[in-house]
């Protein structure tokens, strides 16, 4: 049984969300985006979020804001209701120093950022066959504890 998949996207560049939602369509349509494209608005729905949230995040490692993808990352650490989502870091390049950072501050994997469309379809197909299919995550995400 098909259920959604919501999924928190923090890029500052609007046009990976949109070809995000056209490439899931048919690669993973389970997935429900919920974009922002800045450091202070994700700190903003991370302080603002009731209830249940993302059973992922897709995170660019630079965001061209006051913050960077990094801080996210290590200020979602932190916060009781985001210590356990699974972060994917997305990046136009890989560099050494950010990919060791990355999983220092808790990224479950690094990926690079897909070129073309039928990159990106792919990319969708292969989050939908590990996160959606293969592994196993709580049921229960970003509850306010009591």
């Amino acid at each position: 049984m098909a259920y959604q998949f919501p999924i928190l996207l923090v890029d500052d560049d609007p046009a990976v969300a949109e070809i995000l939602q056209i490439a899931a369509t048919s690669s993973f349509p389970e997935a429900v985006f919920m974009p922002v494209g800045s450091f202070e608005d994700a700190v903003s729905y991370l302080e603002n979020l009731e209830g249940k949230g993302p059973k992922l995040v897709l995170l660019d490692v630079n965001l061209h804001s006051h913050g960077e993808g990094l801080g996210f990352l290590s200020l979602l650490r932190e916060h009781p209701q985001g210590r356990l989502v699974p972060v994917v870091m997305l990046s136009a390049t890989e560099s050494p120093d950010q990919i060791r950072q990355a999983y220092e501050l808790g990224a479950a994997s690094f990926t690079a950022k897909p070129y073309s469309y039928a990159d990106w379809k792919e990319y969708m197909s292969q989050l939908k066959m590990y996160w959606y299919n293969t592994v196993s995550l709580p049921g229960i995400w970003f509850e306010k504890e009591v």
